[in-house]
């Protein structure tokens, strides 16, 4: 259990110093002064001054923060302060954070993806009495589009089935050259909870995995091709979620807050330990692939007192070429942190709920 709750705060912490990473980075390039760069929240335990910023350690492990000079209204403006530079040099800073999360997403899927193994939209296996044998699949097929959605990778294959609803979908069919045209039903799955078309995928094993029986090896391409698209299909699912989030339309299982998340890398991490501490790491690592996903998008979202919100002020500034009124933004920034606060109830709330209605 403690062992898990370490896990867990290392792994909240290194997506939320990337995310500050990407700011203080493109910050320091653009020559604005970064006060600070703090690794955990709370009281000061060790700091160190290099040149105008100082690096802190502070008493909380979770996440960290950036601050720049000027950044808020009541820093001070100097030449080198973030308020100094242009719109443009300020929505990079902005947009740096987000970016980080999304590249750290793909280094960790990539090296998931190296030590296991990926799945490509291609038929190997169709299975018997299945909509996929009754419409005419054949081994060697390689899915290109679902209802003219372009499909690169088997996990958005998945995504899209589940998205669907069981309903009639039409396949676009790559064979021996051709492209086919196929319609059918997806069956639902109880045990894998999801609408499935009846077919085992062609299983490619890691650039650093062990050979695998009726298998070929990955390449770096294929490796590279298949992370990107993972984590391009990571963020497409959690923009579709949080715009449900946001709406207040989502189901209590389709989001989680604190609670949730501590609970899921704690469980799987346990589980991955039942087998090996490689497993254990392979299971943290996904669920930091998703996570760092999530933050991103969620940074993203135009909501006053996220990246998101500075970005979509200054998109603003740049095409009125003034800055906007501060009194106006001011009054934004506060309904965003009302409604920021609002959701955060909601999440928790339903946190709660999870652990005590079942």
């Amino acid at each position: 259990m403690v062992s898990s709750l370490i896990v867990t705060i290392i792994l909240i912490s290194v997506l939320v110093i990337a995310h500050e990473f990407g700011h203080f980075i493109v910050a320091k390039k653009s020559g604005i002064c970064v006060q600070e760069f703090s690794l955990g929240m709370g009281p000061k335990l060790v700091s160190s001054l290099k040149g105008d910023t100082e690096y802190s350690i502070r008493a909380l492990p979770f996440g960290g923060f950036c601050r720049m000079e000027g950044e808020t209204d009541d820093g001070e403006i100097g030449p080198n302060s973030f308020f100094n530079k242009s719109a443009g040099v300020r929505l990079a800073v902005m947009a740096a954070g987000p970016l980080m999360n999304f590249l750290l997403s793909f280094v960790m899927l990539f090296g998931l993806s190296c030590t296991s193994y990926i799945a490509k939209p291609e038929i190997r296996i169709v299975s018997e009495n299945s909509p996929a044998q009754a419409a005419g699949l054949q081994e060697g097929d390689e899915i290109r589009r679902i209802n003219g959605q372009r499909i690169h990778i088997y996990d958005e294959l998945q995504n899209i089935l589940y998205q669907n609803g069981g309903r009639p979908i039409e396949l676009e069919i790559l064979r021996d050259g051709e492209l086919l045209r196929y319609e059918l039903t997806p069956q639902y799955n109880k045990e894998r909870q999801t609408f499935l078309i009846g077919f085992s995928p062609e299983i490619y094993t890691g650039l650093l995995a062990e050979p695998a029986e009726g298998c070929e090896d990955a390449g770096f391409v294929d490796t590279a091709y298949y992370s990107y698209y993972s984590m391009l299909n990571y963020i497409k699912m959690t923009a579709q979620g949080l715009a449900r989030v946001f709406t207040f339309t989502a189901s209590q299982d389709e989001f989680g807050g604190p609670i949730t998340i501590f609970k899921m890398v704690g469980d799987g991490y346990e589980a991955g330990l039942e087998y090996s501490l490689k497993a254990a790491i392979q299971n943290v690592v996904y669920i930091g692939a998703i996570l760092g996903a999530n933050l991103g998008v969620l940074n993203l979202f135009p909501i006053p007192g996220l990246d998101g919100g500075k970005i979509l002020f200054l998109l603003i500034e740049i095409v009125r070429r003034k800055p906007m009124n501060l009194e106006t933004e001011g009054k934004l920034q506060f309904l965003g942190f009302m409604f920021l606060m609002l959701l955060m109830v909601f999440v928790i709330y339903g946190d709660i709920m999870k652990i005590f209605v079942k």
